[in-house]
């Protein structure tokens, strides 16, 4: 049985707290298709955490999150210590040597969460490789927090097979906003929005025009090979490229909800012709506009 924290007796006024029976962890969450690749094993929350401290030499057999909001702390891991602000979250592997407390004259309040699963590692080496060290640094969100709350509100009800699987896939979108916080602030807040997410959404206007990398990198006011860097770090493809991938999928609904000539599609989309768009088409989808259409046609009679 993994250690649980170490607290003094009366606990933290407004704690919470809740660890999933090892029933559970050892038999339908490890083996649930969905819920065995990632999933919460304990979760809490405790504020203003005074004389909060842990100490695990070997560590134990689940991941930790501890996302700080008020207040202050230190973590230490495999004997590095770290001073922890609000707005700060550790990822602590598992079985990795590990200690934390909360300052005595500003305790923190922390959100924390174990979790376990077959990707578990995965995604924490992907959070630790995306920071300095152990220490990433998140402003604070309130739909952030309102995730852990429902994740928490949930499992309160109990544990049955959809409230695990729908608590657990929550948990996925709570990490993904971890892991991917500018995307994640950016689907919630449409300010600030960068040079690429501001070519990206011209690129969806002009859809059915033609659109040269010259064009897109003077549109972000970037020379062209500074822009196409960073667009292509960003998304993993080259401007073009990901310009043609949006031409493509929306060909798939024109071919899909209309009876539209393909060749009168491959034009509104200011392809030269009809069999480089073919081509194109092809590359991406893995089959021609024609076999696309037979295999996703959606009839338009009511």
């Amino acid at each position: 049985m993994p250690q649980k924290p170490s607290r003094k007796r009366q606990g933290f006024e407004g704690q919470k707290l809740i660890v999933l029976p090892q029933k559970i962890d050892s038999g339908f969450l490890m083996k649930d298709a969905i819920t065995r690749q990632i999933y919460i094993t304990d979760i809490g929350y405790y504020p203003k955490a005074h004389q909060h401290y842990v100490e695990r030499p070997h560590g134990i057999n689940q991941h930790i999150i501890i996302y700080c909001v008020e207040g202050r702390g230190w973590v230490t891991i495999n004997k590095k210590k770290m001073d922890i602000s609000p707005s700060h979250f550790i990822v602590i592997p598992a079985r990795t040597a590990h200690k934390y407390g909360a300052l005595e004259n500003d305790p923190w309040t922390i959100y924390w969460v174990h979790f376990k699963g077959d990707i578990a590692t995965f995604v924490v080496d992907l959070i630790t490789n995306n920071s300095q060290n152990y220490l990433p640094y998140l402003s604070y969100n309130e739909n952030r927090i309102k995730l852990f709350e429902e994740i928490y509100f949930n499992l309160e009800k109990g544990y049955s097979a959809d409230n695990l699987r729908y608590v657990n896939m929550i948990f996925y979108h709570f990490l993904s906003s971890l892991l991917y916080e500018e995307k994640y602030n950016q689907a919630i807040n449409s300010q600030a929005k960068d040079a690429i997410t501001l070519t990206i959404e011209m690129m969806q206007k002009n859809i059915n025009k033609h659109v040269s990398l010259n064009d897109l990198a003077a549109f972000s006011h970037l020379s062209v090979s500074h822009f196409s860097s960073m667009f292509r770090e960003r998304t993993g493809f080259s401007p073009v490229e990901y310009f043609n991938h949006l031409k493509i999928q929306y060909s798939c609904q024109a071919l899909a909800f209309s009876a539209r000539p393909i060749k009168e599609i491959a034009d509104e989309l200011q392809f030269s012709d009809q069999y480089y768009f073919s081509r194109i088409f092809s590359r991406f989808m893995g089959m021609s506009p024609s076999v696309y259409r037979k295999r996703n046609k959606v009839a338009t009679t009511g």
